[in-house]
């Protein structure tokens, strides 16, 4: 049994023999290689030609040992969604990932400076300016 995580070194070098490696045939077999992944791929290739595509890959999949699979299984589907095709949307959806939003801020009183408060201004006055103002004819007055 191979584990794809082991090529992955030497792959870099030869990117072009992931695609038909008995590692990659294994592990899709496991199960541990899900179609977003494929997605993916695809959309590297084309965006960046076979080779580079396929390292741009790699990449990915190495960006496994630090964050683990799941976590980079879970920013490959999401750049998906987004429609991002590149290594570096995945590194940052990972670390964006897991950090909390900060909540939003409350309106702060304003105290004595509600005393300022002023109705919103009419624009009645310039509607009339316009033509065919209410269905009538043009206006010509100007308001002064």
């Amino acid at each position: 049994m191979l584990e794809l995580e082991h090529y992955l070194d030497a792959l870099t070098k030869k990117p072009g023999a992931l695609a038909g490696s008995t590692a990659l045939e294994q592990c899709r077999a496991q199960g541990r290689w899900p179609a977003s992944y494929d997605q993916f791929w695809e959309v590297l290739r084309q965006r960046q030609g076979k080779q580079e595509g396929t390292r741009a890959m790699i990449d990915v999949l190495l960006l496994a040992r630090e964050q683990g699979p799941a976590r980079v299984r879970k920013a490959v589907e999401e750049a998906l969604e987004l429609g991002c095709s590149d290594v570096g949307a995945v590194r940052y959806l990972l670390s964006v990932s897991g950090q909390q939003q900060p909540p939003p801020a409350a309106p702060a009183p304003i105290g004595p400076l509600n005393r300022y408060d002023r109705p919103q201004p009419s624009l009645e006055d310039y509607d009339r300016l316009r033509p065919g103002w209410p269905f009538g004819p043009v206006a010509t007055e100007v308001i002064q």
